[in-house]
C-alpha cells in the first residue's frame, strides 16, 4: 500500500494506467477511488498515468485533528510529496471541490510541477465553508442523515460506506474558510480548462477565475448542481482529453525545437 510522506503526515495513494501522470484529486469527504466510481479511471487509464490521491484527513492517509495541519501550503506539498515519491518531475491535475482548490494551491505555491489544471466546481476567491461544516455534525446518525439528503440517488453504497468511514473531528478541522488566492490566475499560462454546474453557487467565481486565465477554458454545465456534476462524464471527458493533448502538442513542439 503505497503512501508518500509530508512533514511527518503520511499520504495514501494509488496508480493506474501508463504514460504521461494525471493527478486525480477528489473534494470533501471523498477519497481517491471516487474516480473508479465515476468512470475517469477506466476512461484515461489506456493513455495516462493516473494518481489517485487521498487527501489529508481522507480516505487512508492520515487525519491529523489540528487545523494547522490543514494550511494549503501543506496540502499542496502533498501532492508533491506523492508526485516526488514515485519519481514524477511534472504532472497534469484535475482536482474537483476541494481538489481544484488545491489545484489553484499548487499552481501557486509549486507552478513548476504541473503542466496542465484541470479543476472543477472551485475558485481561488475567498469564501466562508460554514455551509460545508453544517454538513459534519458530531452526531454520526446525524451525518449518515445528512448524506442521503446531500447526495439522495448518486449515494451508491460503495460511496456510502466510504463517506460514513470519515473522520468527522478530522472533517471539521479541515473545513476552513478560504483566504483570496486569486493572484495566482494571470500566472496559470498553462493549458487549463475550469468547468462548473450552472446550478452550482460557485458558478459566477469559476467563471470570472477562468476569464483571469491566459490559457483557460470554461465550460458550465447546465442543469448541474455541485453535487451532480462529476458524473457528466459524456460533457467533461472529451473537454479533459482535449486539454492534455494540447500539452502533449505542446511539448512535442518543445522537443523538436
Amino acid at each position: 500500500m503505497p503512501f508518500a510522506l509530508n512533514q511527518g503526515v503520511r499520504i495514501h495513494y494509488e496508480t493506474a494506467g501508463q504514460g504521461p501522470a494525471l493527478v486525480l484529486h477528489h473534494g470533501t469527504m471523498g477519497s481517491g477511488p471516487d474516480w473508479r466510481d465515476l468512470g475517469y479511471v477506466d476512461a484515461l487509464k489506456d493513455r495516462y498515468r493516473l494518481i489517485l490521491i487521498d487527501a489529508r484527513g481522507h480516505g487512508r492517509s492520515d487525519k491529523p485533528h489540528d487545523p494547522k495541519a490543514y494550511d494549503l501550503s501543506l496540502r499542496a506539498g502533498d501532492v508533491v510529496a506523492v508526485l516526488d515519491d514515485l519519481g514524477v518531475p511534472s504532472a497534469a491535475f484535475l482536482g474537483y471541490s476541494m481538489g481544484g482548490w488545491i489545484g489553484f494551491g499548487l499552481a501557486k505555491h509549486f507552478p513548476e510541477r504541473f503542466n496542465a489544471f484541470i479543476i472543477g466546481g472551485a475558485h481561488p476567491y475567498a469564501e466562508n465553508t460554514q455551509a460545508i461544516r453544517d454538513r459534519m455534525p458530531a452526531d454520526p446518525a446525524a451525518f449518515a442523515a445528512g448524506l442521503e439528503k446531500t447526495y439522495g440517488a448518486l449515494l451508491t453504497p460503495a460511496r456510502r460506506a466510504r463517506l460514513l468511514a470519515n473522520d468527522l473531528v478530522a472533517l471539521r478541522a479541515l473545513t476552513q474558510d478560504r483566504d483570496d488566492i486569486a493572484d495566482v490566475l494571470p500566472t496559470m499560462t498553462m493549458p487549463s480548462l475550469i468547468f462548473v454546474g450552472e446550478l452550482d453557487p460557485r458558478l459566477a467565481q469559476a467563471r470570472q477565475a477562468a476569464s483571469r486565465m491566459p490559457n483557460a477554458t470554461f465550460l458550465g454545465l447546465p442543469g448541474c448542481d455541485h453535487v451532480g456534476t462529476t458524473r457528466r462524464t459524456d460533457v467533461i471527458l472529451p473537454r479533459i482529453k482535449a486539454v492534455l493533448l494540447e500539452v502533449s502538442r505542446r511539448e512535442a513542439q518543445a522537443f523538436e525545437a
